[in-house]
């Protein structure tokens, strides 16, 4: 669906160690927040019209996951990017692309989402994703 051959090519490879010059990688941390009871329906909206342009342009999450406890009407994705360039330039080709213009008004239009939050983290010198 996504132009990879199975499922388990959606698994990001996260998990190699930053080398010399690699120490700008930035995760984007992205918290949305449902009416409630509009998850199921938010998700399922994005399931079909947002995962497969997000994911031909952003390359697969390292998570996408709805809150079991605390703010049950909640879900959490994070991406992974090279630098704050890289982030720009995927998220301009994102921003630009049809499928996703259409999703963004379907969901618009739906009405699911109450708030978002988003961080940019920056890995700290001992982390190790190897580890």
């Amino acid at each position: 669906m996504f132009g990879r051959n199975s499922s388990s090519d959606l698994i990001a490879d996260h998990s190699k160690p930053l080398q010399k010059g690699q120490d700008t990688m930035i995760y984007d941390h992205r918290t949305y927040t449902c009416h409630a009871g509009k998850l199921k329906q938010q998700l399922a909206l994005y399931g079909e019209f947002g995962w497969p342009a997000q994911c031909r342009h952003l390359g697969p999450p390292l998570i996408y996951a709805s809150t079991e406890t605390g703010d049950v009407n909640s879900y959490v994705h994070i991406w992974v990017y090279d630098d704050a360039a890289d982030r720009a330039r995927k998220r301009a080709a994102l921003q630009a692309d049809p499928d996703w213009i259409a999703y963004l008004k379907k969901s618009s239009e739906a009405g699911f989402l109450l708030s978002q939050r988003n961080a940019i983290l920056t890995p700290t010198s001992f982390f190790n994703p190897n580890a």
